[in-house]
């Protein structure tokens, strides 16, 4: 088709950050609306993208190509997958609520001072999450990979505002300190990704020089035609140079230590724009990039990468259980759940990549549903502290409950949609590295204890005083979580929306890699008595 639809996806939401930007500071709550309209212009483009693709057809389409940088070989190349496709109504999807949820998150504090509040003006707020939105969205799509690389890196600029210019109230400590932990946590954010981005930027250089293109479809080609030789030891290190930059991203052990602070120093829905939107760039980066670039590097760093996800999923979980600090709990068991997406992405199985990808969706929807209740919770009560809650269910039940289903959706209960994504990816992983898969389900358990612990001592017992008169949730806040609660049961119960488009992509990037599904090793009697297998 010539009508350029990945094009416009991603500069709709671009063109309304300029002009929520634009608005007059005097008029808050027009530039709220706008960034509202152009989020859902977004999720409808996104849909028709989804109803466009067809899971039986080319591998990438909807494509896009056109010259840019000819001198030095960069196009500027779209194209989706059913992977993309996936992540990018995830992102279209989640971003109104983001913006439902923090409507009221960078208006100015009473008493504040005209001249403090200029530095975080409202529009800035919800113009940077629209941003980050496009080029969130312009990653999903980027088939060339130095405009992947742009984008991968520019997105960096609006997080490290938002972190740390619009960062949570909810301190015990002075305004001072609370100002200098934010700054804190946006510099650690910004260092982390940029040290990962430089490495990649090197990588990518390096690859152009070998390859003489950054089209990942021209390179794949030729991978598969055989023309494209690349020696052992170069693909090695290019592909170290990429996956050093998506473990940052992801975030994998002992890359993570950014994503706690970040998240625990953001807005609960900026922290949702963290772990939910951009994180995906580096887990989806690492299955087309990765596997698609570098098949043989892949198989060879395996299994050191095998132990590092494990090592993210029993760790994050480990230490959510003695977290005091609900958004710091979130935070490590995304670290815990990320773990498990970058196993079933190298367990190198159908069942284990379809899954991490299941994983990708149905994280960032359980993750919003948990934090964006989470933060309901705190601005009432304008503390973190798990130890400052109790029988919030006798005072706010509506919110209670919401906050349970969204903690079951974490801990992967059968019936919402983190379960079925979860099994896949343990199934996957245990037909190839059956010890690795046995490990892992120490998460699922501990999973369960940080999850069902949190509830019980925010939600359940004696009230306690602070909270006697705690308003349940708003309309605003219903209509921000409802749909979230609605999508994790309809996907539990249903996933086949999901799978149908992001099987066909995974096919293509097991034959990528050059692998098939090991066949069961079970003993069958045969007819004539003797044993065969």
């Amino acid at each position: 088709m010539s009508f350029p639809l990945l094009t416009v996806t991603a500069v709709v939401p671009a063109v309304g950050a300029v002009l929520t930007a634009a608005v007059p500071a005097a008029r808050r709550t027009a530039a709220k609306w706008l960034a509202l309209l152009f989020s859902l212009a977004t999720l409808a483009l996104a849909v028709l993208v989804a109803v466009r693709f067809e899971p039986g057809g080319a591998r990438y389409q909807l494509t896009e190509s056109h010259a840019w940088i000819p001198d030095f070989g960069v196009r500027y190349e779209l194209g989706v997958d059913g992977i993309g496709v996936a992540l990018i109504a995830l992102t279209a999807v989640l971003i109104p609520f983001v913006i439902g949820a923090g409507w009221h998150d960078a208006d100015p504090l009473e008493g504040e001072s005209p001249a403090s509040s200029r530095w975080r003006p409202t529009q800035g707020f919800f113009a940077l999450i629209l941003l980050v939105e496009a080029m969130v969205v312009i990653s999903f799509e980027a088939t060339d990979v130095f405009l992947f690389y742009i984008f991968f890196e520019a997105m960096l600029i609006p997080m490290y505002f938002l972190i740390g210019g619009f960062g949570d109230r909810a301190h015990a400590g002075s305004d001072e300190n609370a100002a200098a932990q934010r700054s804190y946590a946006a510099v650690k954010f910004l260092l982390y990704n940029l040290v990962g981005g430089l490495i990649m930027l090197a990588a990518v250089i390096g690859l152009y020089v070998v390859a003489g293109s950054f089209s990942l479809q021209e390179i794949t080609a030729a991978r598969a035609a055989g023309t494209l030789d690349m020696a052992t030891n170069t693909e090695r290190l290019l592909f170290l140079g990429f996956f050093f930059a998506f473990a940052v991203k992801a975030p994998l052990w002992p890359l993570h230590t950014w994503l706690p602070n970040a998240m625990g120093e953001a807005t609960a829905p900026v922290a949702v724009l963290i772990t939910a939107v951009v994180d995906k760039v580096g887990t989806f980066a690492m299955l087309r990039f990765c596997l698609g670039l570098f098949p043989d590097a892949s198989k060879w760093a395996t299994p050191v990468i095998l132990v590092l996800a494990l090592i993210s999923i029993v760790y994050g979980a480990l230490v959510a259980v003695g977290q005091r600090d609900i958004k710091r709990l979130v935070a490590y068991a995304s670290i815990s759940h990320f773990g498990f997406i970058i196993m079933g992405i190298f367990a190198m199985t159908s069942q284990g990549q379809s899954g991490a990808t299941l994983y990708m969706v149905n994280h960032g929807i359980s993750t919003a549903a948990l934090m964006l209740v989470a933060g309901f919770l705190i601005s009432r009560r304008g503390s973190r502290l798990i130890a400052d809650y109790g029988g919030v269910q006798k005072v706010a039940p509506v919110l209670a409950g919401t906050f349970l289903i969204g903690g079951l959706a974490t801990l992967s209960l059968p019936g919402l949609a983190p379960f079925v994504s979860e099994f896949l990816v343990l199934v996957g992983t245990f037909a190839r590295y059956p010890v690795i898969g046995i490990i892992a389900t120490i998460g699922i358990v501990l999973a369960a204890l940080y999850t069902l612990v949190l509830y019980q001592r925010t939600m359940t017992g004696p009230v306690k005083e602070e909270v006697r008169t705690m308003p349940d949730l708003r309309l605003r806040e219903v209509l921000v979580v409802a749909p979230l609660i609605v999508l994790l049961i309809g996907l539990g119960v249903y996933p086949k929306p999901l799978t149908q488009i992001v099987n066909p992509a995974v096919e293509h990037t097991m034959s990528d890699v050059h692998e098939k599904d090991p066949k069961p090793q079970v003993a069958v009697e045969a007819k004539n008595g003797e044993a065969a297998k």
